[in-house]
């Protein structure tokens, strides 16, 4: 299996924040589907990156990806999402979530920076007032144009 020390249960993703926000690192948290990876999900993870030291990325289950987009979705199944996303050099860590958002994980995760394509609006983006609370910063990507 490709990179799967990656994938970590929620348990774990908050161990690995406490520990990366203990030795300093800002821990950069995004979250989706990513049922079908493209150019342009890759150019926005890599820019979500290079706002912190870690990217922690918060993966729509399949119950969830089926409730958000249908029966027929997700294309590619949960195990399938994680390893693609888990081989990709810029991504440090994924959780899957099985709720609709991802507002109770990042609550509890309490990044450093929230991050999500500039298709939301900051007030909109799920988790983003639990984050500004605790201190940290939600900021939004420019999307690659046609993706």
């Amino acid at each position: 299996m490709i990179a799967s020390n990656k994938l970590v249960s929620r348990d774990e993703a908050l161990e690995k924040v406490r520990a990366w926000q203990a030795s300093g690192k800002k821990v950069v948290f995004s979250n989706g589907c990513f049922d079908i990876l493209h150019a342009g999900h890759v150019e926005y993870l890599t820019a979500a990156k290079k706002l912190g030291d870690v990217l922690l990325i918060g993966l729509n289950s399949d119950a969830s990806v089926s409730r958000l987009k249908g029966t027929n979705r997700p294309v590619c199944c949960e195990t399938d999402r994680a390893a693609v996303l888990s081989a990709l050099q810029v991504v440090d860590a994924v959780t899957l979530f099985d709720e609709d958002t991802p507002e109770e994980l990042i609550g509890t995760l309490l990044p450093d920076i929230l991050v999500k394509g500039s298709d939301w609006a900051i007030e909109r983006i799920a988790g983003a007032r639990a984050v500004l609370e605790h201190g940290g910063a939600v900021l939004t990507i420019p999307l690659l144009e046609g993706r």
